[in-house]
């Protein structure tokens, strides 16, 4: 008989407890394992608001493969709400908390394994995170992307479309009610945001992973398929408790590797730069540069699909396509599909089983031999600027803009970029610096997303870009770079940029530099440097700003 860890906390009389919550002596016996459920289900996030019902299916197919499951909470913000005020500082400082809590739970009560119900940002790599740090069998299983909403600018319309409009609004391309009509249709239902941002990209990467059922990721919310994968979910953990398959397993440079790949081939969100490498140091994978490795991998990688902020087609559009398990069949040999999955079988099994209902859509997902574009969709640059590295998405933003010339115009945080855009400041051909905005200089990195939106809503989005050592949302497009490591408040040369200078990247070789200004320039401008003063409130936030890493280390928390 397979000996589970709960078997040896059920003899120690711990069966009272248990009990106590109306256990049953089935439930308890030392025959079942017990299963961890981490629902991070709230009345906040419109991503997490059906994992309720998402958590029931699991529980079911829990009990039916003979296990027992024990649910407990964890906690999740929402990115769209914490938009453009302090509440950003707030979200990837909340990754550490997530897993932290998820690693809390399962030790502290000897779980024999855990089903992970997250669908956002930070949520779903903080829940992996958890996995592969205390590697006890583990799946995640998304609550689904929402459907899209009215029709906005040649398109479905999004939770971000009512940003965008207000740069028109502003610029008098629409009128007020046209406004107030998007943000009453923009998000018809639950469901994480239903554009390519970083909680579909991260659903997707865990996929690519091995860490989520295979054709698991962008089945929408309201879909009944969403609920047979739950119940799936439930079944194949106890599976893969039996079996002892466990998250170290899963996640090896090969896998993640894969998870780049895929990444880099749907054009997804350069948060995944973030998560993808907290997630391998978790794996105890300590001896690799992961985002490098995007660097590295972008040469190689075709662009095989485009969903919105890079096209016009939704979420619900890439689902029907074929989603992940399509991409994945197209990428072929490009991907090293002899690894494992929580599907108990090898990458390439699973694969061999997928069956699409729908049939294909070529000008979605595109083949090999017929790319979007020969390079992925995430580019890394270097230069005097970026010393580390800076990250951008050319598959996002017009290849005119690929090579890019500007100049500077520097602001010190972001809501200062999105006055100077909202009131006409910004000018074609201007570079728009935003510095102080990094892990320990924001603090926590908080994402640049009114500024491009504006940017775009102002039609600015083919003659501008925007650099800064603070991140961007999945759903951004035009020309940036972020992620500028070392940060500004690390003394990083973003800090001494002056207005004017002019400002160089080529996403091609790789490149973000100052023009006509020398290394000895540089160093000169930084002996004279001095940080600004910056009030970090009390609480989370003043600790999580001494003890950040750099975006380059994946701001996770260094001990």
């Amino acid at each position: 008989m397979t000996q589970f860890r709960s078997a040896e906390l059920m003899q120690l009389s711990y069966k009272g407890y248990f009990k106590a919550m109306g256990y049953s002596e089935d439930e308890l016996s030392d025959k079942k394992p017990r299963i961890g459920i981490a629902n991070s289900w709230n009345q906040l996030v419109p991503g997490h608001y059906n994992l309720n019902q998402v958590a029931e299916y699991v529980k079911r197919g829990i009990y039916a493969a003979g296990g027992t499951a024990c649910e407990f909470g964890v906690m999740a913000c929402c990115d769209g709400i914490a938009q453009g005020h302090i509440g950003m500082s707030y979200i990837l400082p909340s990754r550490e908390v997530i897993c932290n809590s998820v690693e809390l739970m399962v030790q502290a009560h000897q779980l024999d394994a855990v089903v992970l119900l997250a669908s956002c940002d930070k949520i779903v790599p903080g829940m992996i995170m958890a996995a592969a740090r205390l590697n006890v069998p583990a799946i995640l299983i998304n609550g689904g992307p929402m459907l899209g909403g009215i029709e906005f600018d040649g398109r479905k319309s999004d939770g971000t479309a009512p940003d965008e409009a207000m740069g028109m609004l502003s610029a008098g391309k629409i009128t007020q009610e046209e406004l107030d009509t998007l943000v009453d249709a923009c998000c018809p239902g639950c469901g994480s945001c239903s554009f390519f941002g970083t909680a579909n990209t991260m659903g997707c990467a865990i996929e690519a992973l091995g860490m989520s059922l295979s054709g698991s990721a962008v089945v929408p919310a309201v879909y009944a398929d969403r609920l047979r994968y739950s119940y799936e979910t439930g079944r194949k953990i106890v599976e893969l408790t039996i079996k002892n398959i466990r998250p170290r397993d899963i996640i090896t440079k090969a896998s993640i590797r894969n998870s780049i790949i895929a990444t880099m081939a749907v054009c997804g969100s350069t948060n995944a730069c973030l998560h993808l490498p907290a997630i391998a140091l978790e794996a105890g994978i300590k001896d690799w540069n992961v985002v490098e490795e995007f660097g590295i991998l972008n040469k190689t990688t075709p662009q095989l699909a485009r969903i919105y902020p890079a096209s016009n087609w939704s979420l619900e559009d890439f689902y029907k396509a074929g989603g992940m398990q399509r991409v994945m069949q197209n990428l072929g040999d490009l991907l090293d599909t002899s690894v494992m999955t929580v599907d108990a079988c090898t990458l390439g099994e699973a694969l061999s089983k997928a069956k699409f209902i729908y049939p294909e859509n070529p000008d979605l997902i595109k083949t090999r031999e017929n790319p979007f574009a020969p390079t992925g969709g995430i580019a890394v640059l270097k230069g005097n600027l970026a010393p580390d590295t800076g990250i951008t998405k050319p598959g996002a933003f017009d290849p005119s803009l690929h090579d890019f010339t500007g100049t500077a115009i520097c602001f010190d945080c972001e809501e200062d970029a999105e006055e100077a855009i909202l009131d006409g400041r910004v000018k074609p051909g201007h570079c728009v610096v935003v510095r102080y905005e990094g892990p320990k200089g924001g603090p926590g990195m908080r994402e640049m997303y009114k500024a491009m939106k504006y940017l775009y809503g102002q039609g600015l989005h083919l003659s501008t870009a925007l650099i800064t050592d603070g991140r961007f949302s999945g759903t951004n497009n035009g020309c940036f770079v972020g992620h500028i490591s070392p940060e500004a408040a690390d003394g990083g040369p973003l800090a001494v940029v002056q207005d004017g200078d002019r400002i160089h990247l080529n996403v091609h070789e790789g490149v973000l530099e100052l023009v006509d200004v020398t290394d000895e320039e540089i160093a000169e401008r930084l002996k004279n440097w001095k940080k600004p003063e910056k009030q970090i409130p009390e609480g989370y936030l003043r600790l999580y700003s001494r003890v950040a890493a750099s975006a380059s280390k994946g701001a996770i928390i260094e001990c």
